[in-house]
């Protein structure tokens, strides 16, 4: 069977492929510890689920308007209202089946052949192959550690051409939980105010911030720019809620039309269910929320410190998320066996077969002397996962 040419274009998640390849390894009864999974250790809190049992017993199974209902518009207007400072009409905010899904929809909505998107790297993996399918051409503005894994004005405003559309920013940033200061994302939006630029701003990672009260936002510090600028978000990562898969955007009035245009020829409307638990997300108590921020504050802290204590190793200290970024490339050229560990990905093979802990390389992210190691697990995890990492290392040795 002869398959469609785009696909030649694209590989599949690498995050994805690291869950599949611990479900393998489990199944065969050999116990790995999953640094890889990108989602809360956490349960989905009861009012939440308690929301969604009512919506079962009330007959809430039904179709909804392909962007949600008017009470999920509803809440999420009064969520950004209450977090952000910004006010938007029902005409302008959408739900879509998970953040992904907003990203993609919303890709597809906007770009087209020739089309250049600005992203920072390292980037989330799916932003550069969800450009690609739309017949757009990622740019990548290269970041490190010494910049703190941000972009700089200057570097944006050299980067700016003539087929540039857009900007995609991401803060906190998964992988590195880099999260843009007041300061440094309003000299950004200076430059994107002076171009064409669009933004799309993706703030799914906002509520978990470690040493500021609040994410700065582009568009409560640059309000000129409402017209020119997406807003996506989820209830994934917040509320412990990553497999109801419900995003949303907020924007301009023709993007989420054409948003909602798009997914009413895909998936329709998102699960009716989960836009009931969603509401119950955003308009209930928050606590719940702060009990995961302040335990991903002491993990990422733990962490941090345990890779830094191993030879080779540095880390820099994420803002954000619950990712750590570490440099790896160290221990590239040391032997394992026959083999010589040349890559990120080779390291993070031979610590999933003989450490039995399961990472993401940082090629994926475009950053391939890094791996990415979430901390969204039990303090106890954690210890005895680094325990193993830094005890194969070890036998590494380093060149």
């Amino acid at each position: 069977m002869n398959l469609a040419k785009r696909l030649q274009l694209i590989k599949p998640s690498p995050t994805l492929m690291v869950t599949v390849q611990v479900a393998a390894l489990r199944r065969q009864g050999i116990e790995v510890i999953d640094f890889g999974a990108g989602e809360p250790d956490f349960d989905t809190p009861e009012h939440i689920k308690e929301a969604a049992i009512a919506a079962l017993r009330q007959g809430k199974t039904k179709y909804t308007p392909v962007g949600g209902t008017a009470e999920v518009k509803e809440a999420i207007i009064a969520k950004l209202q209450r977090d952000n400072g910004l006010t938007y009409s029902l005409q302008e905010v959408t739900t879509n089946c998970g953040g992904k899904h907003t990203l993609f929809n919303a890709f597809h909505a906007l770009f087209g052949e020739g089309d250049e998107v600005l992203i920072p790297a390292p980037y989330w993996v799916s932003y550069s192959d969800m450009v690609i399918l739309t017949g757009g051409q990622p740019q990548l503005l290269p970041t490190s550690e010494e910049t703190g894994f941000k972009i700089t004005a200057a570097q944006l405003q050299k980067a700016i051409g003539p087929q540039s559309k857009a900007l995609l920013l991401n803060s906190p940033s998964n992988p590195t939980g880099a999260a843009y200061t007041e300061n440094e994302l309003r000299q950004i939006a200076e430059v994107i105010e002076r171009s064409n630029l669009l933004v799309i701003s993706d703030d799914v990672y906002e509520k978990f911030l470690y040493d500021s009260s609040r994410c700065a936002h582009i568009l409560t510090l640059k309000p000129q720019l409402r017209d020119r600028v997406l807003l996506v978000n989820s209830v994934s990562k917040t509320y412990a809620m990553t497999g109801w898969r419900l995003g949303y955007a907020a924007g301009p009035r023709e993007v989420i039309v054409a948003i909602e245009t798009l997914q009413s020829q895909s998936t329709s409307n998102p699960n009716s269910i989960a836009q009931a638990a969603a509401v119950a997300a955003l308009t209930g108590t928050q606590e719940p929320v702060g009990v995961m921020a302040k335990e991903f504050a002491k993990r990422r802290n733990y962490v941090v410190q345990r890779l830094r204590a191993i030879p080779g190793i540095s880390c820099t200290l994420p803002e954000g998320a619950f990712y750590v970024f570490p440099r790896v490339a160290a221990y590239f050229g040391t032997k394992w066996g026959e083999k010589t560990i040349s890559s990120a990905m080779d390291l993070s093979l031979y610590l999933l077969q003989e450490a039995q802990v399961a990472l993401v390389a940082g090629e994926g992210f475009g950053s391939p002397n890094h791996v990415r190691i979430s901390y969204a697990t039990s303090m106890q995890i954690l210890e005895q996962g680094l325990d193993q990492v830094e005890a194969a290392l070890k036998r590494l040795g380093r060149v």
